[in-house]
């Protein structure tokens, strides 16, 4: 019986361990995971202090104690601090004591960290990263026993606008400081517009283009204040929302390869290029599927299916990952954000010549009450009409349109394909032309202007 050992046991790596359960052959199999907890929804922290997720416990999909139930041998607080491919063992550090451990096929599922430059004060008490359960629990609990009354939220993308929407719901007065001149740097100039004008009307504190300095302290080592390049913000508390860097340093002092965009090289069996060692999660490299060039994008949608490539691998059915498209949504306040494939500026980094349609739209017929205001744009190749990319920006029942458009990236659909598409029409649910068909129109319109 072959052995699998798995390094990470959240998303990628237990999703590898329940599908070799379910294998076509038996498999033998370990997973280490340093921390307390399995299988938990990182997505659902900021909602977690929000206070829509009445506790913790309701994040974790599956506990170690129901993995071993199902016949995984999950060791939580034990810690892989070193791999040596040739032997095919791991060094594992749990308890005080240090062990190796043998493998035949070993799963490196390390996930990614948040960023946090070394700014002056970083460490102080009140400034947090939301990355893991105790991450939110801490943030809840200030808020809980502290009753702040100001927040800081230090970068714009997913995480950041999350947490804006968490203190608002808490009662906090907040400010959104963003390096960029935009939130939301995964769409377009025009599109971040739109979150940006909406966080200002829901009363946030912007500060775009603008850069964080430090973090002042009191006398008991508790954040004041935020230095930026433009002044100081008071707060009470603070979360940095600087994106993520996957968890690479393990793999490559094991002679792993990296690729070009920092995480583990992977073919499309998510194996590496060394004999028995493969990679899921937001610790890998996968294959883009517009550009044909790798891509690394952490979201929990990949990472499931990767590892459940893995397992699928090693426990004998031969399966592949088919790539990645970078869809993802979220929302801030009344406020949905959804985008898929390449915006206008990735489409002309990776040297396509793109034109983009973009057209205001409303999500239900103009007669039928409470409809709610999209703005969505669509982006293609100019020479042959192929759907590069669509963004939406709107109100409820927004952001997931943006799942049509993904499948018309997907599957390298032209704009005027897409265009007489037979999508479903009600007047609670969508105008007689959904937003979506007449922004890809419009784009059609662009590539012969």
């Amino acid at each position: 019986m072959v052995k699998l050992v798995v390094i990470g046991g959240d998303a990628a790596g237990m999703s590898a361990a329940a599908q070799v359960t379910r294998g076509a052959e038996p498999v033998e199999m370990v997973v280490f995971e340093r921390g307390e907890q399995t299988s938990y929804a990182a997505c659902g922290l900021p909602y977690l202090v929000a206070g829509l997720v009445p506790g913790a416990g309701d994040l974790v999909a599956r506990s170690p104690e129901e993995h071993r139930r199902r016949g995984v041998d999950v060791r939580t607080g034990h810690e892989v601090v070193a791999i040596d491919t040739d032997a095919r063992t791991v060094t594992v550090v749990a308890l005080g004591e240090t062990f190796t451990e043998s493998y035949d096929h070993l799963l490196i599922a390390t996930g990614a960290s948040p960023v946090r430059p070394p700014l002056p004060n970083l460490d102080a008490a009140g400034v947090h990263v939301i990355h893991t359960i105790p991450d939110a629990v801490a943030v809840d609990q200030l808020i809980s026993g502290r009753s702040p009354r100001r927040a800081v939220v230090v970068g714009g993308g997913y995480i950041g606008l999350e947490m804006v929407e968490a203190f608002l719901l808490r009662g906090l007065e907040v400010s959104l400081v963003e390096k960029l001149p935009q939130p939301m740097a995964t769409l377009d100039p025009d599109m971040g517009a739109l979150v940006a004008a909406s966080l200002v009307d829901q009363g946030v504190d912007l500060h775009l283009g603008t850069g964080v300095q430090g973090f002042e302290v009191d006398d008991s080592g508790h954040v004041t204040a935020v230095v930026t390049e433009a002044g100081v913000l008071p707060a009470d508390v603070v979360v940095l929302g600087l994106g993520n860097r996957p968890n690479v340093d393990l793999a490559r002092q094991a002679g792993v390869p990296i690729g070009p965009t920092g995480a583990i090289v992977t073919d499309a069996r998510m194996a590496t290029p060394v004999p028995g060692v493969w990679a899921a999660g937001d610790c890998a490299q996968s294959h883009h599927r517009v550009t044909g060039g790798p891509a690394w994008i952490a979201l929990g949608t990949h990472a499931n299916k990767q590892g459940r490539v893995v397992g699928l691998n090693v426990s004998g059915t031969p399966a592949e990952f088919p790539g990645v498209i970078g869809t993802a949504v979220t929302k801030v306040g009344p406020t949905e954000i959804g985008r898929t494939g390449l915006n206008e500026q990735e489409a002309a980094a990776a040297g396509f010549d793109a034109v983009s349609g973009t057209v205001k739209g409303t999500s239900r017929a103009h007669y039928y009450p409470d409809g709610a205001s999209m703005t969505v744009k669509v982006v293609a190749e100019r020479p042959t009409g192929r759907m590069l990319g669509a963004q939406i920006v709107g109100g409820p029942d927004a952001a997931k349109r943006i799942d049509a458009l993904a499948v018309g990236v997907w599957n390298q659909m032209t704009v005027a394909d897409f265009e007489q598409l037979d999508l479903g029409y009600a007047p609670p649910f969508s105008p007689v032309w959904d937003p979506t068909l007449v922004a890809a129109r419009m784009a059609e319109r662009a590539r012969h202007a």
